[in-house]
């Protein structure tokens, strides 16, 4: 993508450099359970900047639209929801043009504590000169805590997840519980009394919320209080907004960088060329249930179709050279939206397999989560 870059890069790599990454980044965060890819993605500020427009423009479109108020199901309705989400993250792939088309987006909290620091490790382990730019603004951590923090105290403040500390994403909550002095709790320990909500060590004022409610309803975890009574709490990241822009945005979309796509139960005709078409549940994380190229035996069998949609596929170039050939990347546009909605910084995947995720991209080196990297 910056040729010049990747060229240098792949040259000077090494293995000893790769583990020294990782283990500068484990220093701050303590085990990745999460593959992180050898390289970084070299790219042009330009691009970043289309797709940093690209994405402020679906997510002005999905919050505009009124039917995104239908998604929320009611044992999820949680009451005080803001008008605009805190949190969003919007995917993009790219063609072979250097055009960028949507994957997913998401008002939903992602690494924003983490890349930062696997930034820095990268820039560390590999002598990257002519200072890169990692971030899209300058105050990152700064924004960062008055969004998650707000105007309270530390630790009036909980991060809160189901098994926080068995996550894969562990390191992401340590990392931002350290630095900001927050207090990391499993959403099964907390309480309502009255109208405060407490966790394990004292009353909780503003939740930062990381619990995703499909995964409650996977697991099967009974909450000792009800997410739809009011109660004097402040969500750093209202829950309604996850399931107002999510997949469910995606078919009300209008832009030149988003695919085809369709409420499963309004397709009036499965087509035959199904192998260019992509199965996908509305809410789920990490490419769970997701189908690429779908028989018509799996379209068919869908138990709720108005749960899913089917999605135009589109041939994302590998446009990086490793050592292990070509490799696709991902681009994630991260957003925060306090005062005004602000690109913050982006995560990067790598894979050479049917989809982008780890689970699909097992056995492979050179492939997993990575940062961008741009000109100052």
């Amino acid at each position: 993508m910056i040729p010049e870059l990747r060229r240098r890069f792949n040259a000077g790599f090494t293995r000893e450099k790769y583990v020294d990454m990782l283990r500068r980044a484990q220093v701050a965060s303590g085990p990745i359970h999460f593959r992180q890819c050898e390289t970084p993605l070299f790219i042009e500020r330009s691009l970043v900047a289309k797709m940093v427009e690209y994405g402020a423009e679906l997510i002005h479109q999905s919050v505009a639209n009124p039917k995104s108020a239908e998604a929320v199901p009611d044992k999820y309705n949680v009451p005080g929801e803001p008008d605009h989400p805190m949190f969003v993250q919007v995917d993009f792939g790219l063609t072979a043009d250097l055009q960028p088309k949507l994957v997913e987006i998401q008002a939903f909290p992602s690494l924003y504590g983490f890349q930062p620091v696997v930034a820095q490790a990268y820039r560390e382990a590999y002598g990257l000169d002519g200072s890169p730019q990692s971030l899209l603004i300058e105050d990152y951590w700064d924004l960062l805590a008055k969004a998650i923090v707000g105007n309270w105290a530390p630790h009036e403040v909980a991060l809160v997840e189901i098994d926080p500390y068995y996550q894969k994403t562990v390191a992401d909550f340590l990392i931002t519980a350290r630095r900001l002095g927050i207090r990391i709790v499993d959403i099964r320990e907390i309480r309502r009394f009255g109208r405060k909500l407490f966790g394990p060590d004292g009353p909780i004022e503003r939740i930062y919320n990381r619990a995703i409610a499909d995964e409650l309803d996977r697991r099967g975890v009974e909450l000792q209080f009800d997410l739809r009574e009011p109660v004097e709490v402040e969500w750093a990241g209202h829950p309604n907004w996850y399931f107002r822009i999510s997949k469910f945005s995606i078919p009300f979309l209008n832009h030149p960088s988003v695919p085809r796509t369709q409420f499963l139960d309004q397709v009036s005709r499965i087509p035959d060329d199904l192998e260019r078409w992509v199965l996908k549940p509305l809410y789920s994380f990490a490419g769970l249930g997701v189908s690429v190229g779908p028989t018509r035996k799996q379209v068919e069998q869908v138990s709720d179709p108005s749960q899913w949609i089917l999605q135009e596929r589109i041939d994302f170039a590998p446009l990086v050279e490793t050592p292990h050939g070509p490799t696709q990347a991902e681009i994630r546009i991260m957003y925060i939206w306090l005062e005004q909605l602000q690109a913050v910084t982006t995560i990067v995947r790598m894979g050479r397999g049917k989809m982008m995720g780890v689970d699909h991209n097992r056995g492979m080196e050179w492939v997993g989560g990575s940062v961008a990297f741009w000109p100052e």
